[in-house]
């Protein structure tokens, strides 16, 4: 079956989906689900987000200079939801989902306490590509809730973080398989 290319990303398919918060100027908080989220480089450690240039979250991050990643496990994924809600700007998305937020340890934004993992970003740069702005963040301190990392290696099974397909349709991430070789 062909796709129709602006679809192309429902076969590049499951996705991390991740709560990005943020805070403006004045100090209020904002947070909005993304999946359009990669690494990009190790050393730097830099990772990167696309957004809509009309999202609160762009201008957020351009206003204060950061931005922090929250990783969703299954059991937030209906606040995950009620965060792409249409809020005006100065709305905390995070009290209107019921969430919690948790001061950072380097950024300005906050984290949000229910989720499983925290990556704390300073904007590098961003480029315009397309129909969305590539924002890429300097990683300045990643955490995990201890109970999720066994020997240094994040436990997917336990956390069982979200993933993107499109739309309303998400994975919950609970099985690792390894490849077998040499």
């Amino acid at each position: 079956m062909e796709i129709n290319p602006p679809g192309f990303y429902e076969i590049l398919s499951p996705r991390c989906a991740v709560l990005i918060s943020t805070v403006d100027k004045e100090g209020r908080a904002n947070a909005a689900p993304f999946s359009f989220v990669t690494p990009v480089s190790s050393n730097p450690p830099l990772l990167l987000y696309a957004s809509a240039p009309q999202r609160h979250t762009l201008a957020n991050t351009r206003e204060t200079g950061d931005f922090v990643l929250n990783i969703v496990p299954e059991a937030l994924l209906d606040k995950l939801w009620a965060c792409s809600k249409a809020f005006p700007k100065g709305v905390s998305e995070i009290e209107k989902a019921g969430l919690t937020e948790r001061k950072s340890k380097i950024v300005k934004s906050p984290s949000i306490e229910e989720c499983v993992g925290w990556i704390e970003c300073q904007l590098e740069f961003e480029k315009e590509a397309g129909d969305h702005i590539l924002v890429v963040g300097r990683v300045v301190h990643a955490e995990c809730k201890d109970e999720f990392m066994v020997k240094s290696e994040f436990d997917v099974p336990k956390a069982k973080p979200v993933m993107h397909i499109r739309g309303r349709r998400f994975v919950a991430a609970e099985r690792v398989v390894q490849a077998k070789g040499e």
